[in-house]
């Protein structure tokens, strides 16, 4: 009777029910016999095998492990159960396995083959996998990266999931009908960095005028497309895909993935392959999108800032005694602000609010306006109707909306005797209490027609006498410091 009749007959018909794989080892892991429950799992050579230890036929690290689990069983320390793959007729099989102590001081080696479960778990990591490779894509295109970076993460995620050795990016430029070389990864050399293809030409030409993938399975046999590099050969690949790019029905370019064994592409996998091409392209096109919106909103601000600067220089044409202030107030107002701690995006709206605080002035009558002497009641009355002038005039344009505050309230005082509005305290905006340190400070500093200009030392004495009155007590202090280390 051999060995594992006898250790049946000992454990019991039953023993056979619950396995697909039996060995019966000695303490060193020899093989003294081996058996399949299952009819259509076959050894190759039963006899050889009982020539072998079982750590000889598994992987290494799991070999190691089996020694360990005899040691082990031998104590009766820990269960002794562990998964192994094994060739058998010429198929990788996946079990999992129990290793038992029999009476004879030898060891059974009871498996089931869980190989389905296994590629089961498999194809779901894959699957894993892949959702988190389009779910890291989704949030580079959602946070409006650099196109440069973009590629970059896309290639990593596109070699890491499709498990390939490289893979490049071509985008289409239109004027030209041309497929230029945008970003790479996992190159040994430069030898694609300087690609140009014409529309049809090469591969991947071909891929982007058919609007269709191109595989390649063994660049051995088609190498023709990169004779143009001496350096290809050097990098050894044997496959080849191109994929175009297409979002919104149009060609942004092709990703060429690129691999140095041979590859057996499951239907999973080219499926893939059309998703992460996909999601390239959208990303390309977003990314393209933005850039080309920066670049718009760049040419509209300089538009809106052109236009706001001809409005205050109409101003000084118009009035020459006061030729230069707008300039000067402005500069002054955006120095304090950043002192103050003012954040760059609030800058540009400052700047424009100090530009345009006297806009309202436009439709003050010049008999009022320019008068040499003293206002009197009546027309001072007209004169303070320019800040609600400026709000008639800006209102109706809603990118200025941000910048109101300093043509509104530039005139407010601290203790609440200004106009138009007397707003007192921090009730008057921040932006119209640092101006209003400038306006004052510069047109004091400033010959006028009624008279002539005080002295910087006066100006200064007058501006801590009206700490508390005119102007913010907390601001003052920067103020002061401003204007006497920059010279103003």
């Amino acid at each position: 009777m051999d060995l594992l009749a006898e250790i049946t007959q000992k454990f019991g018909e039953h023993f056979h029910a619950f396995a697909d794989l039996f060995f019966v080892i000695d303490g060193a892991g020899s093989i003294l016999d081996c058996k399949t429950g299952d009819p259509a799992l076959r050894f190759d050579s039963r006899e050889q095998l009982k020539s072998r230890t079982l750590q000889e036929i598994l992987p290494a690290d799991i070999g190691a492990k089996l020694e360990q689990l005899i040691s082990q069983a031998r104590q009766h320390t820990q269960k002794t159960s562990f998964e192994f793959p094994l060739v058998l007729d010429g198929s990788e099989h996946w079990f999992d396995a129990r290793l038992m102590e029999t009476p004879q001081a030898n060891y059974i080696v009871s498996a089931r083959d869980i190989t389905k479960y296994k590629q089961t778990e498999s194809r779901m990591q894959r699957q894993l996998q892949r959702l988190s490779a389009l779910r890291s894509i989704d949030l580079a295109i959602a946070s409006g990266l650099d196109l440069s970076l973009l590629l970059s993460i896309l290639l990593d995620r596109v070699t890491e999931t499709m498990h390939v050795d490289a893979a490049t990016v071509l985008l289409l430029e239109t004027e030209l009908n041309e497929l230029k070389f945008a970003a790479g990864k996992g190159f040994f050399t430069n030898i694609l960095q300087h690609t140009r293809l014409k529309l049809g030409q090469g591969y991947a030409g071909r891929a982007a005028l058919e609007r269709k993938m191109i595989s390649i399975p063994d660049l051995n046999k088609n190498r023709t497309e990169f004779e143009r590099s001496p350096l290809f050969p050097s990098e050894r690949f044997i496959v080849y895909y191109g994929v175009p790019l297409i979002a919104k029905g149009r060609v942004l370019g092709v990703l060429e993935i690129f691999h140095r064994t041979p590859l057996h592409p499951d239907e999973d996998w080219l499926d893939f392959l059309n998703i992460i091409s996909g999601q390239t392209a959208i990303a390309i096109d977003s990314a393209m999108m933005f850039k080309e919106l920066q670049r718009s909103n760049f040419e509209l601000s300089l538009a809106y800032n052109a236009t706001i600067d001809g409005w205050s220089r109409t101003l000084d044409l118009r009035d020459r005694e006061t030729e230069g202030h707008t300039r000067r107030v402005t500069e002054m107002t955006v120095r304090l602000a950043k002192i103050m701690g003012v954040e760059e995006t609030e800058l540009i709206h400052i700047r424009r609010g100090a530009t345009l605080h006297d806009i309202g002035k436009v439709a003050i009558p010049d008999n009022i306006l320019f008068k040499p002497g003293p206002l009197n009641g009546e027309e001072w009355d007209t004169m303070r109707k320019h800040p609600k002038y400026a709000v008639d005039l800006l209102s109706p344009i809603k990118y200025l909306e941000p910048a109101m505050d300093i043509p509104h309230w530039h005139h407010e005082k601290w203790d609440g005797t200004g106009y138009p509005d007397r707003l007192a305290g921090e009730d008057i905006p921040f932006s119209a209490r640092m101006f209003a340190l400038s306006d004052v400070y510069d047109a004091l500093t400033s010959n006028r027609p009624y008279r002539i200009a005080w002295s910087k030392q006066e100006t200064l004495q007058y501006i801590e006498n009206q700490t508390g009155k005119h102007f913010d007590p907390r601001i003052v202090p920067e103020f002061l410091s401003l204007v006497n280390a920059n010279g103003f």
